[in-house]
């Protein structure tokens, strides 16, 4: 077995010398740690992580709470953050809180003591996560980055301009000539989703069209409540379709335009579909779907080089909170 001694022996250092070059590089000059680096090559080294965290007190571990992992959102989150982790030598635990299945708190607890415990070295949470949880987040001691709308800003928080993509939406279809438009909203219980379904009827407002209370109805944010409301739609409204349905996610839109295609509902010759999100999923969908949002990547990207500038000192000032403006796509379907 190779050990730190026989590495220290064959690049002709100090034990103390291999110690800084795989803990504290910049302690070593570039001649010592080229030839330490030489000797771990040639010896196929490979540190113990355990002992490498009782020297340097980290783990270099980062954990990621998100709330449903079937939502093809947050496999996108942890794909970013874990490639930018990854290129600094950290590693990403993730920790889906299942929101959709009705136990996220008592999941959130146990996976936030798990956390401390083991010794994390930074945390970020995917917004629903921690949902009516986010008191838990007040007092944590160690770096967090929460990616949404954070109302404490108790740490460093990244979101989606959820009100302004609503509006840009709202101001879109109402100069594209629609009139009669309904509308899914996410939950009413997600701050997110209340201000997507504000910023689309304000766009409207602000632009000549009344929203219509009859043709607004609140979704999960799952697939089965687009085909519900597609249902509805069509027992409420029977050949009087709106010209266009706006859903307030990815998830809920495509539920529906699986309904419309089962009931024999042309899109977008019968009824247009606009949506709030833009997963990389959306390019495969035909027609292409209309949409305002911005990529998971981008937001888990912000998220990770937040953490890493706590991790590395480079910024230990209070939380900072930013917002990501959102891009319309007048694609095909409205």
């Amino acid at each position: 077995m190779t050990t730190i001694a026989k590495v220290a022996k064959r690049a002709g250092v100090s034990l103390t010398t291999v110690s800084h070059v795989l803990n504290h590089a910049d302690r070593v000059s570039a001649e010592m740690r080229r030839r330490v680096e030489v000797a771990i090559a040639e010896l196929g080294y490979v540190p113990n992580p355990q002992a490498q965290s009782l020297r340097t007190g980290r783990t270099n571990l980062v954990a990621m709470l998100i709330p449903d992992i079937r939502n093809p959102f947050y496999p996108e989150l942890v794909k970013a953050a874990q490639s930018d982790l990854q290129a600094m030598g950290l590693d990403l635990l993730i920790f889906n809180t299942d929101v959709p299945g009705g136990h996220s708190q008592e999941h959130s607890r146990q996976y936030l003591r798990h956390i401390r415990n083991r010794r994390i070295d930074g945390l970020i949470v995917g917004d629903f996560a921690l949902h009516d949880m986010h008191d838990a987040l007040i007092g944590i001691d160690i770096p967090t980055v929460f990616i949404g709308d954070l109302p404490n800003a108790a740490v460093d928080s990244v979101k989606i301009d959820d009100f302004g993509g609503g509006y840009q939406m709202g101001a879109y279809l109402a100069k594209r000539g629609h009139k009669r438009i309904a509308h899914v909203t996410g939950p009413s219980f997600f701050a997110e989703a209340m201000a997507r379904a504000a910023g689309f009827e304000q766009g409207l407002r602000d632009h000549g069209v009344e929203p219509l209370a009859e043709l607004r109805r609140e979704g999960t944010y799952l697939s089965p409540s687009g085909e519900e409301a597609v249902e509805w739609l069509l027992a409420t409204s029977g050949d009087h379709l709106p010209s266009v349905v706006f859903f307030g996610n990815f998830l809920m839109a495509a539920g529906a335009i699986a309904e419309f295609h089962d009931r024999g509902v042309r899109i977008p010759d019968d009824v247009s579909i606009a949506v709030f999100g833009d997963q990389p999923q959306l390019e495969y969908v035909r027609p292409r779907i209309a949409r305002v949002g911005n990529t998971p990547s981008l937001l888990a990207h912000r998220a990770t080089a937040m953490l890493l500038e706590r991790l590395s000192g480079e910024y230990s000032g209070s939380p900072r909170s930013e917002v990501i403006p959102c891009i319309l796509h007048a694609f095909d379907t409205a």
